[in-house]
């Protein structure tokens, strides 16, 4: 019974947390998901360039 009890005050004060919480507006969280995908789309591009010369670099090495 008192694990019952303590789940029930775990879920009560979880949904009085999720009250208190401020959920971003359709457009903040679009203009969030745009920002993000971009920014990964250049990390990803850069460290491919970086990851490709650094290959070509490492073959001229060993050759």
């Amino acid at each position: 019974m008192e694990f019952l009890r303590r789940t029930q005050e775990f879920v009560r004060e979880v949904v009085a947390e999720f009250r208190k919480v401020t959920w971003p507006s359709r457009q903040e969280l679009i203009n969030s998901t745009v920002v993000v995908i971009t920014v990964t789309v250049v990390v990803a591009l850069f460290l491919g360039g970086v990851d490709i010369v650094l290959a070509r670099i490492v073959e001229r090495i060993l050759r």
